[in-house]
């Protein structure tokens, strides 16, 4: 069993409440949009860290982290990238990738909008978790923690950090 913290858009902000919320988490993913390095340092220095650099991230970051990542976790094939839309209305690219080989869970950030859905074509469950970053049009700052239980993902909590700080 994994618990799991999701976090994206962080855009060089990264809020203290987010170690308190990760730290029962066994791992953290990160799906793009850093915004610097040092925000990806911490993450990593406090737990195991995945990771996609995000559209906004610079040469540092895509130094680290690459434009997506495949994984196994526990039973479940991951497939996680910083564009990449939603059911039906996923970016061209990602649709060729879910279409040729689909994971059960894919995740992706940039949208700012916090998104938790079952795509029945793909058989495969969705996840966006919003933004937890103060840059960019979102009015509450999120974050998901959930659980993978060998072929099981279970226990999704949707976390609110606050309003967005101007």
């Amino acid at each position: 069993m994994k618990r799991i913290g999701l976090i994206s858009d962080t855009h060089s902000y990264l809020d203290d409440a987010v170690f308190k919320h990760f730290d029962n988490c066994d791992e953290i993913w990160h799906a793009g949009d850093f915004g610097n390095i040092d925000v990806a340092n911490k993450l990593a220095a406090f737990k195991p860290l995945k990771g996609v650099y995000g559209n906004i991230d610079a040469q540092d970051i895509r130094s680290v982290y690459p434009e997506s990542l495949r994984f196994t976790c526990e039973g479940v094939q991951v497939y996680m990238t910083h564009i990449g839309g939603y059911p039906p209305k996923y970016n061209a690219v990602v649709k060729k990738t879910l279409t040729a080989n689909p994971p059960q869970l894919f995740i992706c950030g940039h949208s700012h909008i916090l998104k938790v859905m079952f795509d029945d074509k793909l058989q495969c469950l969705h996840m966006n978790p919003g933004a937890a970053g103060n840059q960019g049009w979102h009015k509450v700052r999120t974050l998901i923690r959930f659980v993978i239980d060998g072929s099981n993902m279970k226990d999704c909590e949707v976390i609110e950090l606050g309003p967005r700080k101007q």
